[in-house]
């Protein structure tokens, strides 16, 4: 749902976009965090390459799949290609980042290369690695862990404290490479930049959190 569907390779993506240096928090689902300086450029700027459709209501985002790199492909058991997904919303809003280094270098493959998601008011598995196609669609995609298990990985995937994940409470987090434990912000600490898009919806039934 876009006005030309188009491919473009990285190199040549990467000159038409504004890049820039952005310090974000950085919260696992898995109770530990820490704080990542990424290189990159938002993700509204490749709204504005990409032109999707006043009637597009999701981006689905996909990972490069092939076996030969990446042996952990070949498990059947796994839904390969990873996907994750956001709502428009989501997407064009200022936080959302498209991630094309780290540390001051460019992406290495196992940070994510060539092009990597990053929403620092969500766990991390929503920040997808690896990214190869972006598709604007009017159906919500079903993200490679919502397929594996949906009651412990939902689509929204907001930090939460006070929703635990099935197996683990999500009060408090560990900072990685220190013994400090702190407790969890609502919405990693981003709240005042996205809390008002999930205003109105039934954290229960759209399963807001985790």
């Amino acid at each position: 749902m876009v006005e030309k569907p188009f491919e473009i390779a990285i190199d040549d993506l990467i000159r038409k976009m504004p890049l820039e240096e952005r310090l974000y928090r950085h919260r696992c689902v898995e109770a530990w965090a820490m704080a990542v300086p990424w290189t990159g450029f938002p993700m509204t700027a490749f709204l504005g390459l990409a032109k999707p459709l006043a009637s597009a209501r999701y981006l689905r985002m996909e990972t490069f799949l092939d076996k030969a790199v990446a042996p952990g492909q070949r498990q059947v058991w796994y839904p390969w290609p990873y996907v994750e997904g956001l709502t428009m919303q989501e997407a064009a809003n200022e936080l959302t980042f498209l991630a094309t280094g780290v540390y001051g270098k460019p992406l290495a493959n196992q940070f994510g290369a060539p092009l990597r998601l990053a929403v620092p008011w969500k766990y991390g598995f929503k920040s997808a690695k690896s990214l190869v196609r972006f598709t604007f669609t009017d159906e919500r995609p079903k993200s490679f862990w919502e397929a594996l298990a949906a009651n412990e990985y939902g689509f929204w995937a907001n930090v939460n404290p006070q929703v635990p994940h099935p197996r683990w409470s999500q009060a408090t987090e560990k900072v990685l490479g220190t013994d400090e434990t702190r407790p969890t912000v609502l919405y990693n600490g981003y709240g005042e930049y996205v809390a008002g898009m999930y205003n109105g919806l039934d954290d229960k039934k759209e399963r807001l959190f985790v």
